[in-house]
């Protein structure tokens, strides 16, 4: 394998590694361009010291680590405030936040659905959780624990010693389960049970059946809506929410199924004047044995292409 060929084999680990740090889609994108645009303009040192991989990665991390110094922490609704509990009076306001972005699975080395470690480093709550560290801390952390280099490898990286990078794993491990404690306590359901749980999820969305909704989110569940920066928790207020905002009936509203932090996700698109559907928003709800617990629904038209979704569907005859 040539050189080129393997650099390329990394892009799709590298996007993801610069989405876990950065928590943006093209973020990640720009640092991993500029991450192999100072490879090949630094070839010449490369002394196969290490492996391609850990050089790309230690590039990548002094990229990402840069980036950090010139842009606000990524976040989402819950995070920044009280639930809202009036669904007429949205704050259509964006305060000053930079909001967490989605990322298309699509984008991927491997596929997510067979490997459970990826789909867990990918998950939305994480990610935030992630956003949250110091970025020293956040990259040893993800250097560590998902790109699974070696203390010593990732002392290098920083110029230290393997002991302070034990130290700063072992802080970064800790508060990590201190901000994400709430997904750790519920355990997804198994395939077929999931499976059925998403159908009924799209086809009562589709629909506004605020019946079938209602027995399909749980008694805590939290809706958010970035770019709006007003969130719902609990299921009455989040079905009071969805009562007053969509337009009922079928024939308003098509769910197209994708997959986004490794979890199934759906576009949903909606019937405007013109009787196209147009994209609306993405949403990636968490399912749990007891229900889905949270959706997170991005107001973003911008993301659909990303994941290879159209922003316009024809009419349905």
């Amino acid at each position: 394998m040539n050189l080129e060929d393997e650099f390329a084999q990394y892009r799709g680990d590298l996007v993801a590694y610069g989405y876990r740090m950065l928590g943006s889609v093209h973020d990640a994108e720009d640092a991993v361009q500029e991450t192999y645009l100072r490879a090949w303009r630094g070839l010449a040192e490369f002394e196969q010291r290490s492996s391609v991989r850990t050089w790309l990665y230690r590039i990548a991390t002094r990229v990402c680590l840069n980036a950090l110094k010139h842009s606000s922490r990524r976040t989402v609704p819950s995070a920044i405030g009280a639930p809202g509990t009036d669904p007429d009076s949205l704050d259509a306001r964006t305060p000053e936040a930079t909001w967490l972005e989605p990322f298309p699975s699509l984008m991927l080395s491997v596929d997510p659905a067979s490997l459970v470690g990826t789909r867990q480093s990918l998950r939305l709550a994480l990610v935030a959780a992630l956003q949250i560290l110091p970025p020293r801390q956040r990259a040893v952390l993800i250097l560590r624990d998902v790109v699974a280099l070696r203390a010593s490898e990732v002392a290098d990286l920083f110029e230290t010693t393997t002991a302070a990078v034990n130290s700063t794993l072992q802080r970064a491990r800790a508060q990590i389960a201190r901000l994400d404690p709430r997904e750790e306590q519920f355990r997804e359901p198994d395939e077929p049970r999931g499976r059925a749980l998403l159908d009924r999820y799209a086809r009562a969305f589709e629909t506004a059946d605020m019946v079938a909704l209602k027995s399909l989110l749980t008694q805590d569940t939290r809706w958010e809506m970035p770019p709006v920066p007003t969130w719902f928790h609990g299921r009455e207020d989040v079905l009071r929410l969805l009562t007053a905002k969509l337009r009922p009936g079928s024939g308003q509203r098509i769910m197209v199924e994708t997959i986004a932090n490794g979890q199934p996700a759906f576009a949903v698109y909606i019937r405007g004047r013109d009787a196209a559907f147009h994209a609306h928003q993405l949403q990636i709800p968490t399912l749990t044995e007891a229900g889905i617990s949270t959706v997170l629904a991005f107001h973003r038209a911008d993301l659909f292409p990303l994941f290879g979704l159209p922003i316009d569907r024809p009419a349905r005859n």
